[in-house]
């Protein structure tokens, strides 16, 4: 009765549609799977860095204009959090849309939300000009961000991974992470460029909205190129079979539960990693060094393609030593990181830079095998819910707090606290790893 029901529910017309549209002479190839990831999660991450970034440049002045620079960023970096709370709720509702619309549908509303909520934030008013009821908003529009996020898993880099050769599973689990990076150097480069062409006043009267309104073409664009993808062949006959399928949480909980608690925790090192050297710094440099934002935001720049190097080593690295043992090696070298390279953003350009350059180096390689890694544990039933259920606590346990407890720790007792911050999720990837056995295999 249940498979009847999902199978009947999908909305095949819509999604057989959009991919008749786009796809070249209507198919879709392997390679087109791949380069519609990429553009669902560079999207997905250009969203999270203009709103990170704005958290640092922007509303700290524009919505709590009546506290110091340090405060203001704090209140910001706590609403920041918002959308990783909000992120599980979303998940669990659109969840339920899957199930009983289908994921084209699902994956439509979630996208518009998303681009909706982010736009609307080009649209916020000014503490001068409602006074209160502007961070109020700002809460409102974060977590319509947020739960839209929960509905953006659409299963595509199971669907990479599950079709890998078993010698290149690396190389595939890694494609889908290539996005953050990506989103990253846009972003920045999007807001460097504003910084340098307009007048202070004019970038914190009208010029940081346009990046709110590019997110919102940006995923449009995303929406056709992903749904066209997940009616390929090869979807829906994974779907068919129940390997991609959505199962009800409570049921996969049940069976399963220990495979998506450890598999939340296995990323930690990377996730606070990713936030210690993406959001946070940004706001330790602009608020204690007096350099201009435009540098950090060059350096960051280079960060990224860095990472983004990083990310595609990982998945040769990952092919030739196992997944397992390049998490826990990139874990380990993450927890001798957090004893040192904090401190290095208190002494200037120098050490800003070797602190970037190093940690976007262990973050593409630690990151870039991050997504994914307990997805084969999953039994065929629970796959497709399990997966995305991993991701999202992941993200709320290893990064939903990171750039607000960094900065309250390096504010308060210095930045060594930082790095003790950093080490514990090492210590905790490296716990989930010892515990699951399973991933002892090399090609798990």
């Amino acid at each position: 009765m249940v498979a009847s029901t999902l199978g009947t529910a999908n909305s095949t017309t819509l999604e057989r549609d959009a991919r008749l549209i786009n796809a070249r002479e209507h198919e879709v190839r392997p390679g087109d799977i791949a380069v519609g990831v990429i553009i669902g999660r560079s999207t997905e991450f250009f969203d999270f860095f203009v709103y990170a970034i704005a958290s640092v440049l922007v509303f700290p002045s524009l919505i709590f204009p009546y506290v110091n620079a340090l405060t203001g960023t704090l209140y910001s970096f706590a609403i920041f959090a918002l959308a990783f709370i909000a992120r599980p709720i979303g998940a669990f509702v659109f969840l339920w849309v899957d199930r009983r619309h289908g994921r084209g549908v699902k994956l439509t509303i979630a996208m518009f939300l998303l681009g909706g909520s982010t736009a609307a934030m080009a649209f916020l008013p000014s503490h001068a000009q409602v006074g209160g009821v502007a961070a109020v908003l700002l809460a409102i529009f974060r977590l319509g961000q947020g739960f839209a996020q929960g509905g953006t898993w659409d299963g595509l880099p199971a669907l990479l991974s599950l079709n890998a050769p078993q010698n290149r599973r690396g190389w595939f689990a890694m494609i889908p992470q290539l996005g953050a990076p990506i989103g990253l150097f846009v972003a920045a480069a999007v807001f460097a460029f504003l910084l340098t062409t307009l007048k202070t006043a004019d970038f914190l009267e009208w010029g940081w909205r346009y990046p709110f309104f590019v997110a919102f073409v940006i995923n449009v664009v995303a929406l056709f190129a992903r749904l066209r993808l997940i009616s390929t062949p090869e979807f829906e006959e994974l779907f068919e079979s129940r390997e991609l399928q959505p199962s009800p949480v409570t049921q996969m909980f049940r069976e399963e539960g220990r495979t998506v608690v450890l598999g939340a925790f296995a990323p930690l090192a990377s996730f606070a990693l990713f936030h210690l050297v993406t959001v946070f710094p940004l706001s330790w440099v602009v608020l204690t060094s007096g350099e201009s934002a435009v540098h950090f935001l060059v350096i960051e720049m280079v960060g990224a393609v860095v990472g983004l190097l990083a990310v595609a080593a990982s998945g040769t690295i990952a092919d030739r030593i196992g997944r397992r043992t390049l998490l826990g090696v990139s874990a380990a070298l993450i927890g001798a990181y957090s004893g040192f390279a904090p401190q290095l953003l208190g002494r200037g350009p120098s050490g800003e830079w070797v602190y970037m350059i190093l940690g976007f180096v262990l973050l593409g390689i630690s990151f870039g095998q991050s997504s994914g890694a307990t997805n084969s544990s999953f039994s065929p039933r629970h796959r497709y819910t399990g997966a995305g259920t991993t991701a999202t606590a992941s993200w709320f346990i290893g990064a939903a707090f990171a750039p607000l407890a960094a900065l309250l720790l390096a504010s308060n007792f210095g930045l060594i606290f930082v790095g003790a911050y950093l080490l514990s999720g090492a210590a905790c990837t490296l716990g989930a790893l010892a515990l699951n056995r399973e991933w002892g295999r090399k090609t798990a």
